[in-house]
């Protein structure tokens, strides 16, 4: 059993919580994930760590309620416990060697996108950083990304705040300027990171993405994160989550991610039917 000392809700959506998980954050860096488990009959999910306190000994996890499991997991509250919490899973992020970066974060996806600039801020790398939401309701860890980022771009869909459009028209805007980065990574919804990609590939500069495909036990066994890269396939779990962007059909991502969509929905409108805690 995992608790939950730590809940706060950054939108009426999307949900902070720390987890007391000494084991995880023993061994966790940047872009690795958690698989966890609400009760017994929960099913597994996969969530990115968004913050690991060695102090604490606790991981931080962010979601967005989008469904049963989720919806379940935000019902819980602090001194409440998750069965089970298994991690870190994937492997971390390469930020070795890296002087001048770029990193895209779009909704939800922007939490994932704090530990890595936090890291590579950590190894004295320039984080340039563009976050895109829908609206300025949505907007999520602004000040923290402050303290790990020496430069802020913000974009919002409906220009409600920041520059109106998406986080690929500020980044077509900066790459017209300025091509001197070593490196972008994208971690965000599938299109954007696609738009992002096809991008930055006309400049040639590396991309890295970050997946979050159906996943099942998170050790390669299943099958169910397998993505087509290159001209390979690759399972999210054990070679990713990371991924060169350039490489990844996203097409045959996208077809297979809502392949369990209408499930998902009705499980999910049962659970709110029902009043589930």
């Amino acid at each position: 059993m995992y608790k939950i000392i730590y809940k706060k809700s950054l939108t009426p959506t999307i949900t902070l919580m720390k987890v007391l998980a000494p084991d995880v954050t023993r061994h966790a860096k940047a872009g690795q994930f958690i698989i966890l488990r609400v009760d017994e009959k929960g099913e597994r999910i996969p969530l990115t760590i968004a913050d690991i306190d060695h102090a604490l000994k606790s991981v931080t996890i962010i979601f967005q309620v989008v469904g049963k499991t989720t919806y379940l997991l935000n019902m819980l509250s602090e001194g409440d416990d998750i069965l089970d919490f298994v991690g870190p899973l994937g492997k971390p992020t390469e930020i070795e060697n890296l002087k001048k970066v770029l990193v895209i974060g779009g909704g939800v996806g922007s939490a994932i996108a704090y530990p890595l600039c936090k890291a590579l801020f950590e190894q004295n790398t320039q984080v340039e950083l563009i976050l895109g939401f829908k609206s300025k309701d949505q907007i999520i860890l602004k000040e923290a990304f402050e303290t790990v980022t020496n430069h802020q771009y913000m974009t919002t869909d409906d220009g409600s705040y920041g520059e109106k459009g998406f986080v690929t028209d500020q980044l077509n805007k900066i790459l017209k300027k300025d091509q001197s980065y070593d490196h972008v990574f994208a971690i965000g919804p599938i299109p954007m990171m696609k738009a992002v990609s096809d991008m930055t590939k006309n400049y040639q500069i590396p991309t890295t993405v970050s997946l979050n495909p159906i996943m099942i036990d998170g050790t390669g066994m299943c099958g169910g994160c397998r993505v087509k890269v290159g001209d390979g396939i690759k399972f999210a779990c054990v070679d990713g989550p990371d991924f060169d962007g350039h490489q990844v059909d996203y097409d045959a991502l996208l077809k297979r991610n809502m392949a369990y969509r209408l499930k998902e929905q009705k499980d999910f409108e049962d659970v709110l039917k029902r009043g589930e805690a």
